[in-house]
């Protein structure tokens, strides 16, 4: 091993801006750093996020949603500028108060409901517009299980391999092999579970995919910390047929590219609130 070794000092100091991209937004201490409130459009559902793949989660469940006849599902979606410190403003901690992408306030009830963190946020869309989730008790468990799992293994991926891989100031061999190994087993996992059934519940397309794809599929497609090549993407055919299958839905489409402020022009979108921005973002440039 060549990586310089680090010895701990009893007592860890806070040193702003130790380097790497993101590190800004990066303090040891929670709550608000200035005042601001958030911004309400017509629709009851708001959504206050970016285009990540934790940001993406939601905006495809709205757009399937939509997409599904549910109509009340009709949302505004604001960008938050997380490289600007949006996430911490007070309106922001008022509804998150881990001040993280992507947050909702819902204000068909009274009170408003907020509700924070994207799993959560899914189950709560699922369940209150009856759709994307299993019926029964076994479906609903098993839609569970590869829910909590992509909570549970993303930030391997994310803050994880994706960081040391790509955004770390310095690359260094052991951390990027040991993340590298846990996002390969992870494949694994969702390549052999994908060899048997055509979405993660089997034929039934559901929040546990939503939650997935961003992550796992945009990973395996190439989109993901440009590591496609570096993980050996193409062998696990059964993710990419899965990745491939979701990645052509059309409310996959538009959801992709909401509060979104990089890529091709027709794939970012700051703000939707009517299905017409969206359009008109698909359309540029063409």
């Amino acid at each position: 091993m060549s990586d310089t070794t680090y010895t701990p000092p009893n007592v860890w100091t806070w040193e702003p801006g130790n380097g790497g991209k993101f590190a800004n937004i990066n303090r040891p201490v929670a709550g608000a750093t200035h005042d601001k409130e958030l911004p309400r459009g017509e629709h009851p559902l708001q959504l206050y996020s970016m285009g990540t793949p934790n940001g993406i989660k939601i905006t495809v469940m709205l757009e399937e949603l939509l997409a599904a006849g549910k109509t009340a599902a009709e949302y505004d979606a604001w960008m938050i500028q997380i490289v600007d410190g949006d996430q911490f403003s007070s309106g922001f901690v008022d509804v998150n108060p881990n001040s993280k992408i992507p947050a909702l306030l819902d204000y068909s009830v009274t009170p408003p409901q907020r509700v924070f963190e994207s799993g959560s946020i899914l189950m709560y869309l699922a369940e209150k517009f009856d759709a994307f989730i299993p019926t029964d008790a076994a479906g609903r468990t098993e839609c569970f299980n590869w829910l909590f799992w992509q909570m549970g293994s993303a930030p391997m991926l994310g803050g994880g391999f994706g960081h040391f891989y790509a955004y770390a100031p310095e690359k260094f061999e052991y951390p990027i092999n040991r993340f590298t190994m846990e996002i390969k087993r992870q494949l694994d996992v969702l390549d052999q579970h994908l060899a048997h059934n055509t979405f993660m519940c089997g034929d039934e397309y559901t929040i546990a995919d939503i939650a997935i794809w961003p992550w796992y599929g945009a990973l395996i497609l190439g989109r993901l910390y440009d590591a496609a090549e570096f993980i050996e993407a193409e062998g696990y055919t059964h993710v990419m047929r899965w990745a491939k299958a979701i990645d052509a839905r059309p409310a996959v489409k538009r959801g992709r590219i909401i509060n979104r402020n990089f890529g091709e022009p027709n794939e970012q979108l700051l703000e939707r609130h009517n299905a017409s921005d969206i359009d008109t973002a698909l359309n540029a440039g063409k």
